[in-house]
C-alpha cells in the first residue's frame, strides 16, 4: 500500500511538472502554409513562367528578372498580383519583386540568391543535361567551406574550395588550381550557390571537357568598405584603389598559402590560373597581368571596376608577356553596359602587341553569361 502512495505521488508530480513546463513555454506562431493558388514560380511545359505575389493593400508591384526590364504585375480579386514571362531559354534566373518601390524576397520560394546588398530568388527553368549547369548522374567532387582571419583586411573571411571527383588528400597526386573571383555585392559563396560552378566542373571532367582540378573562391574585397558604401562605393576613388590592392595581397599572402598547405595543388605557374566576373575579372587582370610569375592562365569575365588608364594599372606591361601567358581570355556581353571598356582594354592590349582571345557572347551583365564564360574557359585550362 505504501508502495502504490509512493507511486501515485510521484506520479501526480511529474503531471504538475508536465502541465507547468506547457503553460511555461512559449506560444509557437504556426508556419504560415501557400495557399494551393499561390503557387509560384509556376515553370511550364513551354518554358515560360507565372509569378504570383499576394500584397492585397499594394499600390503597384513590380518583378524583377535578371537579363530583362522590370514589368508590371497585375492584381486579382484576392490581393494577388501576377505576371506571365514568355518562353525562357533553360536556366537559372535570378528575380525580386518590388512592391510600392520597395525590393522584396518572394516568400514561397525556397530558391535564393545570397547578395551583400540586394539578396534574392531564383527559378530554374530546367535544360538537357548537355547544359552544363544542370545537374547529372556524374561522380561529384565536393565543395568545402573555409574560414580565417585577415591580417591584411582585418576581420574575419571565408573561402570555399571545390575539389574533383576523385580527390584524395592522402594521395601524392596533385592537381592544377583556378582561383575563382566573384564580382561586387556577391559573397564568396557566388560562384556555387549561383554560379553553378561546382556542377559546372563535375559535368565538363566528366565528359573530359576539362582537366581534373582545384577551384579556389575566396571573399573578393580588399576592404569591407565597398559594401558599407553600397552601389555608391565606386565613385570613391581612394576605396576601390584599396579594395583592389588589398585583395591582390590577401589573396597571395593569405588565401594562396593557406590552400597550398591543405590541399595537394600545383605551385608552379604553369598549373595556376585566375578568373572572375564583374569586379573579380577586374581583379583577375590586376592580379594576374602583374603577377606573371605566379599566374600562366588569366580570365575576365564582363570586367568592370577600372579606367581606361591601363598603363597605369599595368605599368610593366607589354609584348614580352607573350612568353609567359598561356591564354588571356577577355569575354563580355554585347549587351552589357561594360562592353565599351572591355573593348577598349582589348584594343590597348593590341596596341601592346600582346596576344589575347577575344570574346562576345550575346547578352547582359547576368549569370546566364557567367556560366556560359566559366563552361568554355574551364576547358581550354592547363591543356
Amino acid at each position: 500500500m505504501k508502495l502504490q502512495s509512493t507511486f501515485l505521488v510521484l506520479s501526480l508530480f511529474v503531471l504538475c511538472g508536465l502541465a507547468t513546463a506547457q503553460q511555461a513555454k512559449p506560444a509557437q506562431a504556426p508556419t504560415p502554409q501557400r495557399p494551393p493558388w499561390l503557387d509560384t514560380p509556376e515553370v511550364h511545359s513551354d518554358n515560360s513562367v507565372t509569378f504570383r505575389f499576394l500584397a492585397p493593400n499594394a499600390q503597384e508591384v513590380k518583378l524583377t528578372r535578371e537579363g530583362a526590364e522590370p514589368v508590371a504585375m497585375q492584381k486579382d480579386d484576392k490581393g494577388v498580383w501576377t505576371v506571365n514571362t514568355p518562353p525562357l531559354p533553360p536556366d537559372y534566373y535570378g528575380y525580386s519583386i518590388v512592391v510600392d518601390g520597395v525590393r522584396s524576397l518572394d516568400p514561397y520560394n525556397h530558391g535564393l540568391v545570397p547578395n551583400l546588398i540586394s539578396p534574392g530568388n531564383f527559378v530554374h527553368v530546367a535544360g538537357p543535361p548537355s547544359l552544363p549547369w544542370e545537374v547529372n548522374d556524374v561522380t561529384r567532387g565536393e565543395v568545402h567551406h573555409h574560414f580565417y582571419k585577415s591580417a591584411v583586411a582585418n576581420d574575419q573571411r571565408d573561402f570555399y574550395v571545390y575539389t574533383p571527383p576523385g580527390y584524395d588528400p592522402a594521395a601524392k597526386k596533385t592537381y592544377p588550381v583556378l582561383y575563382l573571383l566573384h564580382g561586387f555585392s556577391d559573397d564568396a559563396s557566388g560562384w556555387t550557390a549561383v554560379g553553378r560552378a561546382n556542377v559546372i566542373l563535375d559535368n565538363l571532367i566528366a565528359q573530359g571537357k576539362a582537366k581534373p582540378m582545384i577551384v579556389v573562391m575566396p571573399l573578393g574585397y580588399g576592404t569591407m568598405e565597398m559594401i558599407t558604401l553600397g552601389w555608391g562605393a565606386w565613385s570613391h576613388t581612394d576605396v576601390r584603389e584599396r579594395n583592389f590592392s588589398k585583395f591582390r595581397e590577401a589573396l597571395l599572402t593569405e588565401v594562396m598559402p593557406k590552400v597550398e598547405s591543405e590541399y595537394r595543388v600545383m605551385t608552379d605557374r604553369n598549373s595556376r590560373a585566375i578568373a572572375g566576373l564583374s569586379m573579380g575579372g577586374s581583379e583577375s587582370l590586376l592580379t594576374g597581368l602583374n603577377n606573371l610569375d605566379k599566374f600562366a592562365w588569366i580570365g575576365a569575365f564582363s570586367s568592370g571596376g577600372i579606367p581606361d588608364d591601363f598603363q597605369s594599372d599595368f605599368p610593366a606591361f607589354d609584348a614580352k608577356a607573350n612568353q609567359q601567358i598561356r591564354l588571356l581570355w577577355i569575354a563580355c556581353g554585347t549587351e552589357d553596359r561594360l562592353i565599351t571598356v572591355n573593348r577598349n582594354l582589348r584594343e590597348w592590349l593590341k596596341s601592346k602587341g600582346v596576344q589575347h582571345a577575344d570574346i562576345e557572347t550575346p547578352g547582359m551583365h547576368t549569370w546566364m553569361v557567367w556560366r556560359r564564360n566559366l563552361a568554355e574557359f574551364a576547358g581550354l585550362l592547363f591543356r
